[in-house]
């Protein structure tokens, strides 16, 4: 992966941890002389972008890595966090649902998943499985990235 991939720096304000955090991720190199690349990663906390979006990044000489610039183009892909509030709840029962609608996820730990929720799919699916969950109590989420495209399914209901 490393050939066709870099490592990439995001530092960006999370609402979730209400303070400053960096994320390293992986991409895809598009034009490297240019600093261009692909989001191959799931972010987990939250900055403005989603898998497959192009971005622009520098090689900063302090980090010794890229640090993501700008978003040049998005994906119409989103992310979504999702918090585990009940104790017993085993998360895999969420991870399967989102999967069964071709969303996946990457778990930060026992109680916070990010979700990949690509163009394709009608997110008032997505949105309405998980509104059953945080009726129940069992879930909070959040849309940190929600595309223009996902957006509109929403209008659609």
């Amino acid at each position: 992966m490393a050939e066709s991939h870099k490592k990439v720096l995001f530092k960006y304000y999370s609402t979730y941890l209400e303070e400053v955090v960096s994320e390293t991720m992986w991409a895809e190199i598009i034009d490297l002389e240019k600093g261009y690349f692909k989001l191959d990663n799931i972010p987990f906390f939250g900055p403005l972008i989603a898998t497959d979006d192009i971005f622009r990044a520098e090689f900063d000489e302090n980090e010794k890595v890229f640090l993501h610039k700008e978003t040049i183009e998005h994906s119409g892909n989103s992310i979504i966090q999702v918090l585990i509030l009940e104790k017993e709840f085993d998360k895999e029962i969420i991870i399967e649902k989102l999967k069964s609608i071709n969303c996946i996820s990457e778990s930060l730990n026992d109680t916070f998943l990010a979700v990949e929720i690509i163009k394709d799919i009608d997110y008032s699916i997505v949105k309405s499985l998980l509104n059953e969950y945080e009726k129940l109590s069992v879930i909070e989420f959040a849309e940190p990235c929600l595309s223009d495209k996902h957006r509109t399914d929403l209008l659609k209901n």
